[in-house]
C-alpha cells in the first residue's frame, strides 16, 4: 500500500471528491448520508468534510427539490389528508437520503403548497440544521 500511495494510486482525497459528486448527483443523497458512507469506507473525517464542501446549501436544496417533484407526481394530493400523508412520506424519503429536517420539510412544504395546499396546512417547519 505504501508503494501504491507513493505512485498516486491510493488517493483518499480524490476518491472522496468523486464519491461525493457521484452519490449526490446520481443517487440524490444528502451530505449526512454521504458522510456516513465515507466514514464506513474508512475515509478520514477531515478528508470527507473537505470533499463535502463541494455540495453547497443551494445545490443540496435543489437536489432535494428534484427528488420531491419526481416522487410527488405519483402521490395523491387531492384532499388535505392526502397532502399531509404525502408530505410525511416525502419528508421521510429525504431524511433517509440524508437531508436535514429543515431542508426536507422546507422543500416538501413548498412543493405541496404548489400542488394546492394552504400555507398553514402542514404546520410549522422545524428549525434549519
Amino acid at each position: 500500500l505504501d508503494r501504491f500511495d507513493e505512485v498516486g494510486l491510493v488517493d483518499d482525497q480524490a476518491f472522496a471528491e468523486q464519491w461525493v459528486r457521484s452519490r449526490h448527483r446520481h443517487r440524490g443523497l444528502g451530505k449526512r448520508a454521504i458522510a456516513m458512507e465515507l466514514h464506513r469506507k474508512g475515509v478520514d473525517r477531515e478528508i470527507a468534510d473537505e470533499a463535502l464542501t463541494g455540495i453547497d446549501d443551494d445545490s443540496e436544496r435543489d437536489r432535494a427539490r428534484e427528488l420531491v417533484v419526481r416522487r410527488l407526481r405519483s402521490l395523491p394530493v387531492g384532499s388535505r389528508e392526502e397532502r399531509q400523508s404525502s408530505a410525511r412520506k416525502l419528508v421521510g424519503m429525504l431524511a433517509r437520503k440524508g437531508y436535514g429536517p429543515g431542508v426536507a420539510y422546507g422543500v416538501v412544504k413548498e412543493e405541496i403548497a404548489a400542488a394546492g395546499a394552504e400555507a398553514d396546512e402542514l404546520g410549522e417547519a422545524p428549525p434549519e440544521d
